[in-house]
Parts: C-alpha cells; structure tokens; sequence
C-alpha cells in the first residue's frame, strides 16, 4: 500500500509541473499588435464554445449522477459514492481539456513569433505547450483515481469516475470534432477551390472558425479521449485484481499495481518531455519520436525495477511491455499509411490528376490496407499478454495480463498528448503568420513544425485506437467479472441467440453512430459554406483584399458554434440508451421465454460488446488513417509537386481532403470514446440488469 502513493504524489507532480510548464509558454511574447489581435479571436470563439459546452453537459451530468445514486447507491446498495465520483470524473476530464486548451490559444502566436528567431527558438514553446495538456491529462486522472480508491477503497466506485469520463469526453470529441470540420470543410471548398486562396489567407470569414476548431478538436477534444482511455485502462485492471482475491493474498497487490505502473509511467513521461531537444537546423519529428522513444525506455526500466523489488512475477512486466511495445508498432504502421513521404500517399497524390474520383477510390482503399497491421499488432499483444501470464502464473492471470498491456500502452499517455496537442498549436502559429503577413522564412519554419505536427497527430491517432481496443477488451473481461460475481458463472457462446442478437447490434452501432456525426458536420458546413459564399458576394472588396474590406469573422464562429452543440448530443445519447436497451430489454424478452432463459440480457449485452469492440476499431482505423492520408496527398501537391497549387490535381486533391476531414477528426477518433463509453455503461449497470432478470 505504501507503494501505490506513488500514484497521487506522481500525479500532483505532473500537475504542478505542467503549471510551470504554462507559466514558461505564457512568459513569451506575443508578437505584433496584428498577431495578438488574431490569437484573441481565436481566444475569444474557443472559449466560447468550451464555455457552452460545458453549460449544456452540465445538466446531463447532473441528471446521470442522480440516476446513479437512485439505481445503484440506494436501490443495489453499491453505496451513494457512485453519484459523486460520477460528477468528479466529469469535473477532472473537463479541468484537463480547458487547461490544455487554454495553453493552447496562447502557445500558437508566442510559436509564431518565436519562429522569426529560429526553428529552434519556437519549438520548444509549442511542444511545451503541448505538454500542459499531457502532464494535466495524466495528472488529474491518476489523481482522480487514487482519492476516490483511497477514500472508497473499492473498485467499483472508480468505475463511476471512469464513467464520468468517459462520457464527457465522448461528448467533447463529438462536438469538438463537429465543430472543427464544419470550419474546416467550409473554409477549404470555398477559399481553396472556388476562390482559389491559400488556406489561412485572412480574406476568408472561415479562417478563424478554423483555427478555433484545431483548438476545441485537436487539443480539448483529444485529450479528453485519452484521458477517457487512461481511466478506463487502470479501472479495468483493478477490477480484473479484484477477482484474483481467490489466488492472492488478503491485502490482495494486485488491485494496486496498475496505480504503481501508471504513477512510473508518469515520471517516465516528465523525464521524456523535459529531454526533447531540437537544434536551429534540426528536424523536429525525429525529436518527437526519439521523445516517445526513450520515455519507452525509461519506463520499461523503471517498472522491470519495481517489480524485481517488490517480488511481482515479471510475467506482469512482461504483459506491460508487450503492451509498449504494440503502441510504438501501431504508431509507426499508422505514420506509414498517412505520412507524406510514404508512398500511399505520394500515390494517392498522383492519382489526383485524373480527378476527386480516383483520389477518393485510391485513399480509401489505402486506408482499408492500413487496418490490418494494427489488428494485427492489437491481437498478438492481447495474446501474447495472456499467455505469459495465463501459463506462467497460473490460471486466471491471462485476462489481467491483458488489461496490464493496456495500462502499459497508455502509461506514456503524458508524453503521447504533449506530442499530439503540439499539432494543432503549430498548425495555428503557421495561420498566425501568414494572416500576419510574416516574412516568407518565417512562413517556412512554421511549414517545417507544422509537418511534424501533422505526423506527430497521425501517430497518436493510431496509438489511440490501438490504446483503445486493448483497453476494452480489458472491461469486456471486467464486465464479465462482475456479471460473475452478482449472478455466477454465466457463458457468452455465439450461438446463444442472445449473444448473436447483441452482437449483430453491437456491428450496427458504430456505423450508426459515424454516420450521425457526419451527417452533423455536412449539415453545418452546408450552412458555413453559403456564410462563406455570402460575405465573398455581398462585401465589396473582400475576395481582392482591399482596405477596409474586412469579414465578418464572428458569424462563421457563431455557425460552428451553435451546430456542434446542436448536434453532439444525439449520436452520444443513443451510444448510451442503446446499450441499456440491450441489456433490460433483452431481459424481458427472456423472461417471456421462461426461467431457461434467465440472464438472457445479460448474454445479449456481452456479444453487443464484443460486436461493438470489433466493428468500432474497424471503422475507426479505416476512419482516422483515410482521412490522414487524403490530408497529406494534397500537403505533397501543395509542396510544388504535380503542378502545385492552384493546379486540376490541388483541386481534386482538396476535394478527397475534405472527404477525409469529417473522417480523421470527427467520427474516427470519437469511435473510441464511443465503445469505451459503451462498455462502461454495461459494467456499471451490469448489477442492476442482474436485479432486474431476478425480478421478472
């Protein structure tokens, strides 16, 4: 027990250390009086839409916390601690995407003006900013955790907190996500195809909606997703660590252990963030990536160490590893199918001048290829996982070796966000300096990060997801913990007609739910692009650039705006209301079947989750690795190559880019929310359908 503080001290550390972090990102300057005056609209259009956000969430939280504490804390006696640690996980996820956020819409002018001293002068302010995000994601869920565990001392009471989490994350990937791709579809076919303007050109009323939409998607929006998965990762193992009470001691360690892994995956980061260096001439990619790479290392060393000391079969460190090393592998597997240096690219590039069409057929069928690795990597871990522990422990240690590769996978999540938040900050510091009008140099150096954060961004996505599958099959295995012990030993076979039933819905579940977000960004950009369209039309001068011909950069804000809100709501209910469905109406329906049929529900439940995991990683893979290639085909066109701006193959290319935004920022990122969200709101309800099956 004296081992797991390290878990909160770790966590405060990472806090206090990422306030330091925003002090020394805030202390730079800011630049010219044109830049501060950009940098505070986006300021001003991302606050307000975090600001509405968060209103509208809160009464849904509210209403869920009380539901909650009825149904479970009274009416199952689980204790009324699950309402509050509920709210608390909501309050954490939302505290750590409006301090990453916050930093964010102030590291991307400081960056901007930072680059006029030298690439070397600007990274750091943008991969520490970066890292505020990171450190708090970390910081406050391990923190988060560990109160409610040390207060409670019950596992099941943390799963609330993952609960909370989750769900505020799927909605703020959701919205972030809706938000980010209606400005961005609209400022794209408007000022890049029809007007023929460069992307961040100041004369396009979109360009600041834009840019706020890097901030409340990229930055807010995913690091509320991998906080979600962070949670739900250490949740799940200590549930699983709870079930070996039968095979170890009383005090029973292993309930523990993957607080004691997460807090040393903490200093791992910190010691990953603090020695990333780039030079004046150097490349900060490869500074990314060897920043991965050696905090890898570093917590590697540190966890074999600890386990050594304290007398842990290394079966465990191994599963961990195992864990590691597939995240790395995934991410790298992802950057060759979206990078553009890579060759899925460069071709889809080149397929690009024969029109949108072959551009659309080429970059998804790549995307297709690119799920296969990952898959891959995502099964042999689990496997491999289990049966280190599964034989080299002993009988019941496969499933929690399983969960222990996922907590190892995302113990470096710190350092994983601080690379993934630095994306969205140098792509805004490039805007920056060309609505700016800066010198063409400088123009280039924020080229050179934005280049990186693009990959660094593609990466992560990719870690994400496979972060994201190993995860929930750790609370499938969770979920069929609990379900055993408040009902006995119950079998998911396929052929149980529940089971297959469940699992059918669960396939359907994530196409349903892409489509729905989807749909939400073309509904909106509909509405930004005839914006758009208008002020180009009706304001006199605006598309020559002439004086005093100013848009109306507050009404694209406003439409993005008031559509996300609109629209996140929806697709995340029905994500949780379905999955509830299953469970008590699939008990009912057995009732009527008779007593053969009990727990029939609960089998349904169990193949909605395994049919949900399966199809959302496939969706979400397809999803994030297409759109990240269109992406890039057309930044390889932009670059001089095959006629260059301007040129059919741009416009054509731009055009498979805008297909592919709704799909890398919006659905496939938001799928791994989703069936994490998914799969706690069957864990966390499980108990409750077990009443109700023994009612009827």
């Amino acid at each position: 027990m004296t081992w797991t503080l390290i878990a909160p001290i770790a966590a405060l550390v990472a806090v206090i250390f990422s306030i330091y972090l925003y002090f020394y990102v805030n202390s730079k300057s800011s630049g010219t009086p044109k830049m501060i005056e950009i940098s505070e609209a986006i300021k001003e259009g991302a606050r307000a839409f975090l600001k509405r956000e968060y209103i509208a969430l809160t009464v849904f939280v509210a209403i869920m916390a009380l539901i909650l504490t009825i149904t479970l804390g009274i009416f199952m006696n689980t204790g009324v601690e699950i309402g509050p640690s509920y709210i608390f996980g909501s309050i954490c996820s939302a505290i750590a995407g409006f301090l990453g956020m916050e930093v964010a819409i102030r590291a991307n002018v400081k960056t901007a003006n930072a680059a006029q001293e030298g690439l070397n002068k600007a990274f750091p302010i943008a991969f520490r900013g970066g890292a505020v995000m990171g450190l708090s994601v970390v910081g406050l869920a391990l923190l988060g955790i560990s109160v409610v565990y040390f207060f409670t001392g019950r596992p099941e009471l943390v799963l609330g907190f993952s609960f909370g989490a989750s769900a505020m994350a799927l909605f703020a990937k959701a919205g972030g996500g809706i938000y980010t791709k209606t400005a961005d579809v609209g400022a794209d076919l408007v000022g890049k195809v029809e007007m023929g303007i460069p992307e961040d050109d100041p004369r396009n009323p979109a360009v600041i909606a834009d840019n706020v939409g890097d901030n409340v998607g990229d930055v807010a929006g995913m690091g509320a997703d991998l906080f979600d998965s962070y949670v739900a990762s250490i949740v799940a193992v200590m549930i699983l660590g709870e079930g070996l009470r039968q095979v170890a001691p009383l005090d029973n360690p292993y309930v523990n252990l993957p607080l004691i892994f997460a807090g040393l995956g903490i200093i791992a980061s910190i010691i990953g963030i603090v020695t990333v260096r780039v030079g004046k001439k150097g490349n900060p990619g490869k500074a990314l990536n060897w920043g991965t790479y050696f905090t890898c290392a570093i917590l590697i060393s540190l966890t074999f160490l600890v386990t050594v000391y304290l007398e842990f079969p290394l079966e465990i460190w191994g599963a961990l590893t195992v864990g590691l090393i597939a995240g790395i592998i995934i991410g790298v597997t992802t950057d060759y199918f979206t990078s553009i240096d890579r060759m899925p690219a460069k071709k889809t590039a080149e397929a690009s001048q024969t029109g949108a069409a072959i551009n659309i057929i080429s970059g998804f069928s790549y995307g297709l290829i690119s799920m296969f690795p990952p898959l891959l990597g995502i099964g042999i871990a689990s496997a491999t996982a289990f049966f280190i522990c599964e034989i080299g422990i002993g009988a019941g240690f496969g499933v929690y070796g399983v969960g222990m590769s996922a907590v190892g996978m995302l113990s470096i999540v710190g350092m994983i966000v601080a690379g993934d938040a630095y994306g969205p900050i140098v792509d805004n510091s490039k805007g920056i300096a060309e609505q700016a009008g800066l010198e063409e140099e400088v123009i280039d150096i924020a080229d050179r990060l934005d280049a990186a954060g693009n990959t660094a961004k593609a990466i992560t996505k990719g870690f994400a997801i496979g972060a994201a599958g190993l995860t929930v099959i750790a609370l499938l295995a969770a979920y069929q913990e609990i379900v055993q012990r408040e009902a006995g030993r119950i079998i998911f076979d396929l052929m149980n007609p529940f089971v297959l039933a469940g699992a059918l819905i669960g396939i359907a579940m994530p196409a349903v739910f892409s489509a729905m977000v989807m749909l939400g960004v073309g509904r909106n950009a509909f509405l930004m692009i005839k914006e758009v369209r208008r002020q180009f039309k009706e304001i006199p001068g605006l598309k020559d650039g002439k004086e005093g011909a100013k848009p109306d950069y507050a009404k694209c804000v406003d439409i993005a705006t008031k559509g996300a809100l609109k629209e996140l709501l929806p697709p995340s209910l029905i994500s949780i209301g379905v999955t509830l469905s299953v469970g008590f109406v699939g008990e009912f329906a057995a009732s009527l079947l008779g007593p053969t049929y009990q727990f029939g529900g609960i089998q349904a439940l169990g193949g909605y989750l395994g049919g949900s995991i399966f199809s959302g990683l496939i969706f979400a893979l397809l999803m994030s690795n297409s759109g990240g290639l269109w992406d890039n085909a057309k930044k390889y066109i932009e670059a001089g190559k095959l006629g260059g701006k301007g040129s059919d193959a741009h416009k054509a290319a731009v055009i498979g880019d805008t297909v592919g935004d709704p799909f890398k920022d919006t659905a496939g990122p938001s799928l791994n929310t989703m069936i994490t969200v998914m799969s706690l709101v069957a864990s966390v309800f499980a108990p409750l359908i077990v009443a109700f099956a023994l009612i009827l």
